[in-house]
Formats: C-alpha cells, structure tokens, sequence
C-alpha cells in the first residue's frame, strides 16, 4: 500500500476482522444455496455473494463474500490477478448440474496485468517504464525481483505477488530481473509451458532453469557486474533469503559490482498503486486431539536442542513452523492454514528461563480462546515489527548470546541483526518436528483421506454420468463442482492448493490452473482430464492426482499411463533402509519411463503438512543430490510420478504416503528398514492400464488397494447413492490376461 511505512517491519493494518467458518455446501435446484456456519444455523446464502459496490482499495468483502472465498478463493482470485478486467466471479449462481455457468464481471479488485505471448501488453511495457524511473532514482542498474513475501513463503498473499504484477507470470517459483534494457525472468521446468503462455514476450525473456546455453541466475548477475565499474543490483533485503543475499553478494563483488540492499519501499510497491492491503486473518486455536502435543511440550523440545547447540535466542520466520509450534491456524494465505508473523524463543544463560515471544499485529490474536490458549503457553504477543528490537537487545547484552536461524528460511533483514560470528545456521527445530507426524496427527490425517474419499467418489459419479450423456463440462467447472463435494464432508475448510484440472493439452500445463478465458478447455470424451486437487479439514491435508478418459485414448496414452502406474506402484512398494535421503528412492518411480526413453521435469514427493501446508520439507523425493534429508519413520511425502507431451496431454498419479516399520530385520548396520502405507483413498481407472506391461504382482497391488479403498471409504457412502455405486465399481477386482 503506497500509504504504508517503508519498512517490511511495519505492522499490518486491518482492515476488518475476518470469521472463520467451516462451510457445507449444498447443490440444487441449480444454484448453491445454504451454507452453514460452524456453531450456528444454516442460513440462506445472499443473491451476491460478493459486494459489486467494492473497490481495489476499499475493505475486505462482507462475511459471505469471505465463506464463498474460502470455497473458490484461489480459482476466484488467480483469475482476477490474470484477467485484463480483474472479474470477480459471482459463485451464487454456481450450477451444479453439469450445464454451462454464467460469470458475472463487478468491479476490478486487484490490477495485474493480463499476460500473452501472442499479443503484447501496454501493461506490460508501462509497468516495465516505470520500474526503471523508481530504479534510476536510487542509482540501480538492475533490480531483483523473486516471488517470496517476507517469510519466503511458497504461496503468498495478494499483498505480496509482486513478481506476478511486475511480469504476469503467475507460476508459484520464479525470479525476475529487470534491467535498464530487458526483463528475464527464471522459472524451473514445472512452469515452462505456462510461463511461455502469459509472459509478454515483447518485454520479457523466460529463462528456462537447468536447460543447455541458460545462465544460472547468479552467473547472470556476475556478468552484469563485469560489464560495468560499480554496477548496482537493487534488492529488498526482506524478501530474499540471507543465504541467496551471501551469494549474490559474492558473485557481485567478485566482479566489481555492489549490491544495495538498503532498507527503504520496495521498488515495486512504489508503482503499484492499487496494491491489496497485508491479510489480516485472526488466529484460531488448532485442536489438541489433532495437535497431539502441547505448545509447552513443543517449546520445551526446542529449549532441549537449543542447550545442546549452545544457543540463547531461536527464530522462526516460516510460517508453518510457527502454526504448528504454537498450535494455531489461520487464513492470511489461500489453502495455507498460516498467519503472518514472527516467532522467538529467548534463553537465559544463567537462569535458563526462557521468553517466547509471538510478533504480529495484535488484532490476530485477539480472539478470547486464542489469548488464553498462549497465555496458558507462556507466549507473549508482541508487535510484528518488534523482532529487530528484540533480537537487537538480545545479541548486545551479552557478547556470549548467540542466535539460532535458517539462512535458507530467514530473510536477509532478520538474519543481518546476527553477527556471523554468533549465528548457528542450521535447519530450525521445528521443521524436522513438524515433518514427523505424531500418532495424534497420523489419526487425523487418516480420518481426512477416508473422507476425501467420499468426496471424490460423488464428484467422480457426478463427473462420468455426466460426461458419458454427451454434455461438455468446463475445467472452471470440474473445480467449482469438486470443491463443493468436499465442501460437504464435516470439518472442511477450504481447498489445500488451487485445483489442477487440465483438459488435453492443459494437462500438460503441471501447475495449471483454469480461468474463463481463451485457454479454458471443456472435457468431453475426446480428451483426457488431469486432475490435481485436495483439501484442508480441521483435522488433516490431503493432496490426491488422477488422470481420467471417459472415451477412447490412443494406444500411446495408455502405454504411457501403465508406465507412470507402474513407477508409482514401484515406489509404494519399496522396502529402504533407515536414513536413505529421498534422492535415493526417486528412481524407483521414473524406471518404467526411463526404459522407454521418457522422463518427467518435477520431483517425485514432497512432504506434507498435517492440518498445514500440502508442501513441507525438509523431506523430498526427487533427483536433487544436494537434498541429503533422510525420509524417517512418521514422515508423509507424496508419490506422484507423471509424464507430460506439450500441446496434447499429461498424465500423474499421485497418493499420499505415510512412512512405517518395515518388518524385515536389519542391514546388519545396526539400521532397521522401512516401508510405506497409503493415505489415499481414491480408484485408479482401471480401462487405461494395459495389463500386458503389468506383472502378477503389480495386478495384485491394483486390486489389494481398492479393496482397501471400498473397506475405508464404502462404510461412509450411503447405500444406493450414485457414488457409492461409482465406488464399488471402481474398486472391482481388475480384469487380468487370458
């Protein structure tokens, strides 16, 4: 906001107090009607559920707008980011039986340019002109414009897309440089084809990570240092990681060139004028039945590690490390149950008595449960500028206080307080805590999986009736459709990433996401339909990928899909020794592929939060060797090989898994082994499989997990529904070879 101090540190302004609902929605007489409040009545949903009278500039919505937000928010407002006219969908008049929708167009809430490489954009090169006149003016030759918000969040609020509004691009990864001559941007190869479709190429170069003849980013801004004595990179200090500002640093006085990284507004937030307002969500407690341990036995976890490092002082910037240390949830980001703060822990040396301190605007922890919940804990809530001062105070009162933070998870700002020879750079406490998954949290992310099961069965049902009677359904409206069926199941909140629904050759797209435009498909039985969603559920997180055809696919679809099974079927299966890093297991998935000359651009798993974010590390499975993080009994990751041709289809096959004891002895090492059990409750099409590729044990895998899926899931349909019926088709035993 251009009325906002210049500092990052400046506290967020409110601009009213968000509710929390927990939303069930019901479909009929074609339109969504009721949603009920948790803790209160049903009540009749607003003929507009959003407020046309608002403006970019104005109040957040009304509370209706707020719950048809929750519902449809990243779908709704990727869109408006995305659209020339920054429409707002009007969701009352949502239909639910398989016709086409009609959108409505309110006022504009946000300006984002609208993206093409078919056609330049003024936007584009307007907002380009009056970059350069901001960088001109404090003497910078380039200016570094990456995707993270001061917590270098994987998602971020509207606030802090400011990468998205300086370029269009609207891929989760990726880093801009702009110079006094030309826009590159780096994106990783999940977003080539969707960055190549909404960057405007007159203004911008996309600059394909790890592909032949592409610099890597540092080498790139090394070599403008080397083209001019004291060439300036401008930088905001608080939204780049300290560890990327060391390198950068080097590469650029290697060179003769300087980095400014002075704290004053950022470059973009100067020219963008109607720039939303910070979020302002209020925290809400998260259940201990789901949290399965106390803040107070996790705060005394971290004291225990602090000691054994020799540290007084510990910080955490993420945000999910925060939410899950002090259990508590809230809404400042699309599908990511996190709020905007701070969090540090203070020790005492002589004493040992410890301060934890919670830096925020106050209004989010206002709430009475809230209050008393960290009061119970020993947290104090304090402004969210008030770290620097803290952190200040604490390295000066005592030369021997040292301080405990991730330069990869810690902005520069924060980490630059810390003399280097007092600052312990290592992974925070919380993150490998969060990563291994409690019995209490294992339950609830079981109980969310059997219910997205059912959610997916109605919707599935609904879906191939549907498609199958000849009726082309939008993929705005497979999100639309699909949302509400989770929306259904007791104890949902909102989706846990925007829906993945790629027809044909959006299916190729790997972080697609569709909108009511010229790039929207409609599935018929023609084409095949990706399909990448989940939910968050108070009690867990769930993350499922299915590639479906209600047709006939070619002999080539079918081949590549056995193959991305196969691999998927391969990794479920595997049996590993304890502290194997998840490099080690990538290739189980990707061999089948490989065999045939094919691969895919992404990794194999990632972790996932409980009740949290759907991506979380330390853990990964994919060819990064520089990942050296052991998967661990108690981790979740996701197993979700794919296989990708631009321009026709894609195919993935992702479930959750949850990392167990494998009974099988011991390596002789003293190391026992390990194995993994399916969280994910949802049919794999078994008419796309061809089972001449498979072998007897692959078959008997297919049909041992349905059965699982019908004993799980079936228990909680009711009996003669459509998606029930679906169910038990989908999990008949398959059809093997003659």
């Amino acid at each position: 906001r251009n009325d906002r101090p210049p500092t990052m540190f400046a506290p967020f302004r409110l601009s009213r107090t968000a509710k929390t609902a927990a939303c069930h929605i019901v479909a009929a007489d074609r339109r969504i009607l009721a949603v009920s409040l948790a803790g209160a009545a049903s009540v009749l949903l607003s003929q507009h559920a959003f407020d046309d009278s608002s403006d970019a500039d104005s109040a957040r919505p009304a509370a209706s707008t707020d719950t048809s937000r929750r519902l449809h928010g990243p779908r709704v407002a990727f869109c408006e980011r995305n659209s020339a006219a920054a429409d707002r969908v009007d969701v009352s008049t949502e239909v639910a039986d398989g016709s086409e929708s009609k959108m409505r167009a309110p006022a504009a809430t946000s300006a984002l340019p609208s993206p093409s490489a078919s056609s330049p954009s003024p936007v584009a090169g307007q907002i380009l002109t009056d970059l350069r006149e901001v960088m001109a003016a404090r003497g910078w030759d380039a200016c570094v414009i990456p995707s993270d918000d001061p917590h270098l969040s994987e998602y971020v609020a509207d606030a802090f897309e400011r990468r998205r509004f300086a370029t269009g691009f609207g891929g989760s990864a990726g880093t801009a440089v702009v110079t006094a001559k030309e826009g590159r941007l780096w994106t990783d190869s999940r977003y080539f084809t969707q960055a190549e479709m909404e960057l405007d190429a007159d203004h911008w170069s996309l600059m394909r990570q790890g592909q032949p003849g592409v610099p890597k980013l540092l080498d790139y801004l090394g070599e403008l240092c080397a083209s001019k004595p004291g060439f300036r990179i401008g930088i905001d200090p608080t939204v780049h990681a300290s560890s990327f500002v060391r390198e950068l640093v080097e590469a650029a006085t290697k060179h003769g060139g300087i980095v400014a990284d002075d704290l004053q507004e950022n470059p973009v937030d100067v020219i963008w004028a109607s720039r939303p307002p910070p979020p302002s969500s209020p925290f809400r407690v998260h259940p201990l039945q789901y949290a399965g341990l106390t803040v107070a036995e996790k705060l005394a976890s971290v004291t225990s590690q602090m000691k054994k490092k020799g540290v007084t002082c510990s910080v955490f910037a993420a945000l999910d490390e925060i939410a899950y240390l002090l259990n508590i949830r809230a809404q400042d980001v699309d599908c990511n149950p996190v709020g905007v703060s701070y969090f540090a822990l203070f020790r005492d040396q002589e004493t040992g008595a410890t301060s934890a301190r919670l830096y925020c605007d106050a209004a989010k922890a206002a709430g009475e449960e809230v209050r008393a919940h960290l009061k119970e804990a020993g947290v104090t809530v304090c402004p969210y500028d008030g770290l620097p001062e803290d952190m200040t105070e604490h390295m000066d009162v005592c030369v021997e206080n040292k301080a405990w933070l991730d330069r990869k998870r810690c902005n520069h700002a924060v980490a630059r307080l810390v003399p280097d020879d007092r600052l312990v750079d290592d992974l925070a406490a919380a993150s490998r805590m969060k990563a291994v998954k409690n019995e209490a949290e294992i339950k609830g992310m079981q109980l969310a999986h059997e219910v997205d099961g059912v959610a997916m069965a109605e919707f599935m049902a609904w879906l191939e009736k549907t498609v199958l009677a000849g009726v082309k359904v939008s993929e705005v409206e497979v999100d639309r459709i699909l949302t509400a069926a989770r929306a259904r199941q007791d104890g949902f909140l909102e989706p846990s990433f925007p829906t993945i629904a790629g027809v044909g050759s959006n299916g190729a797209i790997i972080h697609y996401m569709a909108c009511e435009n010229d790039t929207m498909k409609y599935l018929g039985q023609e084409d095949p339909i990706l399909i990448d969603s989940g939910g968050q559920y108070v009690y867990g997180t769930t993350d499922v990928t299915r590639t479906w055809h209600f047709g006939k696919p070619t002999e080539e679809f079918v081949e590549m899909y056995t193959r991305v099974l196969k691999g998927n079927i391969a990794l479920d299966s595997t049996v590993f020794p304890e502290e194997t890093p998840g490099f080690v297991l990538d290739a189980f998935a990707r061999q089948f592929l490989w065999k045939a000359g094919r691969n895919y651009g992404h990794g194999t798993g990632h972790g996932v939060g409980a009740a949290l974010n759907v991506h979380e590390g330390p853990q990964s499975i994919s060819p990064r060797f520089d990942n050296r993080e052991p998967v661990v009994e108690g981790m979740i990751v996701s197993n979700e090989p794919g296989y990708y041709v631009p321009g026709l289809y894609g195919i993935r096959i992702e479930n959750l898994l949850l990392t167990v004891k494998a009974e099988v002895g011991n390596s002789g090492e003293g190391r026992g082994f390990l194995k993994f059990e399916k969280l994910t409750l949802i049919p794999i099409q078994k008419n796309l499989i061809n089972v001449d590729m498979m072998t007897e044990e692959e078959l008997d895998w297919i049909d041992r997990y349905h059965e699982e899926v019908w004993e799980k899931v079936g228990p909680r349909m009711e009996n003669g529904s459509e998606g029930k019926e679906w169910l038990r088709r989908g999990c008949e035993k398959i059809k093997r070879k003659k």
